[in-house]
C-alpha cells in the first residue's frame, strides 16, 4: 500500500525518491534517514503498484522519480521483473537493488537487468545514502552532458547530433551500428548489457540473425577505440553475462 510521505521541508532540487520495500522497518528507516538528508520520498510496499506507478508516470511523460530504491524480492511483483520491465520500456530512471543475497551472481543478475547499483543486506543508512548521491550525481552529469550536446568518458567523446566520435581529439570512423551501439554504453556507463539486449536495443525487435553479430561489431569498435584492442580497457567482456563500457 502506497505510504504517505512525512517531510517538513524537503530540497525539491535533490529529486524526489521512490522507496518499493515490503519489510515495514527498513522501509520507514529509509525513509526517514533521506527525509531527513533532504529528500522528498515515496514508499510502496507491493512490487505490482510499484510497477503500474511508473508505468503511469512513463505514460504521462512524467518522469516524477529521480531514483528508486528497489527491494528484490516483494509481493506480486519481484524487484527484478520490474527493473526488466521499466529497462524494456526505456524508463531510465536511476535504479538502486536492495537485496539480502549477497552472492556475485546475485549482484551481476540485478545489474544485468537493468539496475545501476546493488546493496545487500544488512547495510548501514550511511552507505546508503552515500549510494543515492552517488547513482544522483551520475545522472546529473549524464544530463548536463546531453544538454552540451556530447557524450564523454576518459579520452572518448560522442557527438550524438554530428554523428561524430573522437578519441584523444581525433576524429574516428563508426559505422551506423558502432556509432549507436557506442552511445548506448556511453549512456549507461558501468551498466552490464547481455547480447539479446543490445540487438534488440540497436538492431530493433524484427532482426533475423545470430546474435554474434554483437560480438563481431564489439570487436571492430575495440579495434577503433582500444590502445589494446585483446586487452580493452573501456569495452570489457563480462563472462556469462555480456558487455559493460567502463
Amino acid at each position: 500500500m502506497l505510504a504517505r510521505a512525512l517531510f517538513s521541508s524537503p530540497d525539491m532540487s535533490l529529486g524526489k525518491i521512490l522507496v518499493v520495500e515490503d519489510e515495514d522497518l527498513i522501509r520507514e528507516t529509509i525513509e526517514l534517514a533521506l527525509q531527513e538528508e533532504g529528500f522528498e520520498v515515496s514508499t510502496i510496499a507491493d512490487g505490482r503498484m510499484a510497477l503500474d506507478l511508473m508505468q503511469a508516470n512513463d505514460q504521462a511523460a512524467n518522469r516524477d522519480f529521480a531514483l528508486i530504491i528497489l527491494d528484490l524480492m516483494l509481493p506480486n511483483v519481484n524487484g527484478l521483473d520490474i527493473c526488466r520491465l521499466l529497462r524494456r520500456q526505456n524508463n531510465l530512471v536511476p535504479i538502486l537493488m536492495l537485496s539480502a543475497k549477497g552472492t556475485e551472481t546475485d549482484r551481476v543478475v540485478g545489474l544485468e537487468v537493468g539496475a545501476d547499483d546493488y546493496l545487500t543486506k544488512p547495510f548501514g543508512m550511511r552507505e546508503l545514502i552515500a549510494r543515492c548521491r552517488a547513482l544522483l550525481r551520475r545522472q546529473q552529469q549524464f544530463q548536463d552532458q546531453q544538454n552540451g550536446e556530447h557524450l564523454s568518458f576518459n579520452s572518448i567523446a560522442l557527438y550524438p547530433q554530428e554523428c561524430r566520435v573522437t578519441v584523444s581529439g581525433d576524429e574516428i570512423n563508426l559505422s551506423p551500428k558502432e556509432f549507436k551501439l557506442l552511445e548506448l554504453f556511453m549512456s549507461h556507463p558501468k551498466r552490464v548489457w547481455s547480447r539479446e539486449q543490445l540487438l534488440e536495443k540497436v538492431w530493433g525487435h524484427d532482426f533475423i540473425g545470430d546474435s554474434k553479430t554483437v560480438d563481431v561489431h564489439i570487436r571492430w569498435l575495440r579495434e577503433k577505440l582500444e590502445q589494446e584492442p585483446s586487452h580493452p580497457k573501456h569495452l570489457v567482456t563480462i563472462r556469462g553475462f555480456g558487455y559493460r563500457f567502463g
